[in-house]
C-alpha cells in the first residue's frame, strides 16, 4: 500500500476506489471497519464495495420465505391488514375494509369482500387466481381496479394479471401458459432454467 501510495502521489494524485472480493468468506461488520481503518491512513485510496459469494442466514431465510406458498385460513376484518411474503393459498375471509397484501401470487379459495393485492408493493409480474367478484378492489403491484366499476364475470378459474400495456387484465386458468409462461418455470420453490 505504501509503495502504491508513493507511486500514485507522484504520477496522478487522484482518489482510487477498490472493490474487495472475499470469495466464500462473509466479513462481519468488525472486519469491514478494520479494512476501512487501514484505508483511512491513505488519503488517495477508498473502499468502493466489499462483495462475496455467500449470504447471511437472514438473507437465506428471507429468500426461502419469498419462495414458499403459505396457506392462510384467517379472517381479516374491517381496518385490519395482513402482510405476507411469498405466495399465498387463501382459504379465509377478507371483510369489507380489510386488506390482504401479499408479495407473491394469491390463490383464492376463500371469500374476499375487501382489498386484495398480489405483488406488494410493486411487483407487476404476479397474479391473483380465483373468484374475487365480491372484492372492493384488486391490486397487482401498483395497478388497481375497483370492482364495483366493472361488471366482469368471475369464477374460481379467473386469473387477474398485469398485461403488456401495464393494465389489469382478466383471463382463465386454462390460458395461464399464455398469460404468464414464466409461471411454469417455478417448480417446488426452485426456479427451473
Amino acid at each position: 500500500m505504501n509503495s502504491l501510495k508513493t507511486q500514485t502521489a507522484s504520477t496522478h494524485p487522484q482518489t482510487i476506489s477498490f472493490d474487495i472480493y472475499t470469495g466464500m468468506r462473509l466479513w462481519s461488520a468488525d472486519d469491514r471497519s478494520k479494512i476501512e481503518t487501514i484505508f483511512s491512513d491513505y488519503p488517495y485510496f477508498s473502499v468502493h464495495k466489499i462483495t462475496s459469494d455467500v449470504i447471511t442466514k437472514d438473507q437465506s431465510a428471507q429468500m426461502l420465505e419469498q419462495l414458499s406458498v403459505h396457506v392462510i385460513d384467517q379472517i381479516i376484518r374491517n381496518g385490519q391488514e395482513a402482510h405476507i411474503q411469498g405466495d399465498v393459498l387463501f382459504l379465509g375471509k377478507v371483510h369489507e375494509g380489510g386488506k390482504l397484501l401479499v408479495s407473491g401470487n394469491i390463490y383464492v379459495l376463500g371469500d374476499v369482500k375487501g382489498i386484495i393485492q398480489a405483488g406488494a408493493p410493486d411487483f407487476e409480474d404476479k397474479m391473483i387466481i380465483g373468484d374475487v367478484h365480491n372484492a372492493q378492489q384488486v391490486r397487482i403491484g401498483e395497478q388497481f381496479e375497483i370492482l364495483d366499476d366493472t361488471k366482469r364475470k368471475m369464477n374460481s378459474g379467473t386469473v387477474i394479471y398485469v398485461n403488456d400495456l401495464h393494465v389489469l387484465d382478466y383471463g382463465n386458468v386454462e390460458d395461464l401458459k399464455q398469460i404468464n409462461p414464466k409461471f411454469f418455470n417455478q417448480i417446488g420453490g426452485v426456479i427451473n432454467g
